[in-house]
């Protein structure tokens, strides 16, 4: 499953509407925006790696971030969930696709610094944008019972 406001689901749930998704670049895909996609399954090995090593040094709790650092081309995660609902549908998905200017505030990149996380645990989320969405898309698929 998944955050029904994610872009990963949004885009999913217009394509299965007949809906075009909006990409917030301006078709810019040289000066493209980067954003860090991390699968729910890291996030929940990070806090239960947490869990099994409390702090034990004067400061009795601290503040990690649990997010993927690989920051991804918004473009490849877009073409990336197209494959993976293509072949968890067993046949091609091409999302029809509306380019608009940059939101204001947004910036050129996102993603997470998981230093202390290592430091702390030696844990840094590892899945792979292209495992995280084929599961997601498999799962969606299944879930909804789309064709």
């Amino acid at each position: 499953m998944g955050r029904p406001d994610m872009a990963y689901f949004g885009f999913t749930n217009e394509y299965f509407n007949g809906e075009p998704i909006k990409i917030f670049n301006n078709g810019d895909f040289e000066h493209d925006l980067y954003r860090g996609f991390t699968y729910v399954d890291d996030i929940v090995e990070g806090i239960v790696s947490l869990l099994d090593n409390p702090p034990t040094d004067e400061v009795s709790s601290k503040v990690f971030n649990i997010g993927n650092n690989n920051p991804e081309k918004l473009i490849v995660f877009i073409e990336t969930l197209e494959k993976a609902l293509s072949k968890s549908l067993d046949r091609e998905v091409v999302f029809d696709k509306v380019f608009e200017p940059i939101k204001p505030g947004d910036v050129p990149a996102t993603y997470a610094s998981t230093d202390l996380l290592q430091a702390a645990v030696g844990f840094k989320p590892e899945t792979s944008i292209e495992e995280g969405l084929q599961k997601f898309a498999d799962w969606y698929v299944d879930y909804y019972k789309v064709k």
